[in-house]
């Protein structure tokens, strides 16, 4: 007999029921709304301990002298539902972003974490180094209360302040906006490419060979997690934003757009060609520019800062293809799947963007 943990959501999400129960494990999986947990739970991953100079002394107890501070690592909540399929699915947010980006849409439907879980799928959500719930930090850093709402609007293509793009899978719903915006978290120090994907090894080592989601700025750590670790089998990475790695002697030239310039980042052919040992997927959403003079003849920042990195990501596939990988770049319009923003695993359409995800895992035996 063994103890099994059910959870039950309603279909609008309002509603949270918390069953402890013991009973034999059934021989198929669970055919109803509710959710079979074997187990789930929370742990850091990496970081380090630096300590100050001097001896601690118990009678002064807040003077740092001799004392130690733990830091710089990864936070992690994993669900590993009954009847587990064999990868672990490790879930990695974006710029301004933590875990709760792959959880509960803005608009109060299941997000990724939920969806894949109920495939079977277990889920690693992680809060990067230095940001939500792994906010302690080794290093100082200023959080400035900066107003910047309806750059992210723009930046992240709803639309164009304050007009939604037309077609836009994104909710109508002021309320929606609202939960949007407050997703938005800041980095409590410097964001480092190397701390993070440090921190992403030590994920692996607990979740064990896995199949790697990445999200825009987490794309570049999640490259180095896979030049890093042996135990990334897949990786999926949407909208990628930065951390583009070419070998040194091979770099595409640097891509000015509205919002600067975005340059590739070199590194060995060595580390480059771990990257052509497993299958890689890139996808990018809707309202994304081909020219550089605007999207239907308007200027917008946040839309032409996308078409650099969009025509970077197929430049990369390119290259990780030349060199005898497996990667693909989608760009969702291509297959007729339309109005998509920069987190298309949360958008209204959210379950037709998993689909394809999981096509992709069987296609590549990753499930």
């Amino acid at each position: 007999m063994n103890k099994r943990l059910n959870i039950r959501f309603t279909n609008t999400l309002l509603s949270v029921g918390v069953a402890l129960t013991i009973s034999a494990c059934s021989t198929t999986p669970h055919q109803s709304t509710a959710l079979s947990i074997a187990q789930q739970g929370n742990f850091a991953a990496g970081g380090k301990v630096i300590q100050s100079a001097g001896q601690f002394d118990d009678k002064q107890l807040f003077n740092p002298q001799g004392q130690t501070l733990h830091g710089d690592h990864a936070s992690v909540f994993y669900q590993i539902p009954e009847h587990a399929r064999p990868y672990p699915l490790v879930f990695l947010h974006g710029a301004g972003q933590s875990a709760k980006t792959w959880g509960t849409t803005p608009d109060g439907r299941e997000g990724f974490q939920t969806l894949f879980l109920r495939q079977h799928f277990p889920v690693y959500v992680v809060d990067q180094p230095r940001r939500g719930q792994a906010g302690q930090s080794t290093v100082s850093a200023e959080v400035p209360a900066t107003t910047n709402d309806q750059a992210w609007f723009n930046m992240f293509r709803l639309g164009q302040y304050p007009n939604l793009f037309k077609g836009v899978q994104f909710s109508q719903d002021s309320t929606a906006l609202n939960q949007y915006f407050r997703q938005m978290t800041p980095n409590t120090g410097a964001y480092d490419e190397q701390v993070i994907s440090d921190a992403m090894v030590e994920v692996l080592k607990k979740s064990g060979d896995a199949v790697l989601i990445t999200h825009s700025q987490g794309g570049g750590p999640g490259w180095w997690t896979a030049i890093k670790s042996n135990q990334v089998k897949g990786i999926v990475a949407y909208e990628l934003g930065s951390g583009f790695v070419f070998p040194e002697n091979e770099l595409p030239e640097p891509m000015p757009s509205a919002t600067g310039t975005l340059s590739p980042t070199p590194v060995k052919i060595a580390e480059f060609q771990k990257l052509t040992r497993m299958p890689i997927i890139i996808y990018y959403g809707d309202n994304i520019p081909t020219e550089k003079n605007g999207y239907a003849g308007q200027q917008n920042a946040g839309q032409d800062n996308w078409r650099v990195r969009l025509k970077m990501a197929q430049l990369w596939v390119d290259k990780i293809n030349q060199h005898g990988g497996k990667a693909q770049l989608v760009h969702l319009p291509d297959i007729e799947v339309y109005g998509n923003t920069h987190f298309p695993f949360s958008d209204l359409n959210n379950q037709q963007i998993a689909e394809l995800l999981s096509q992709w895992l069987h296609k590549n035996k990753l499930d």
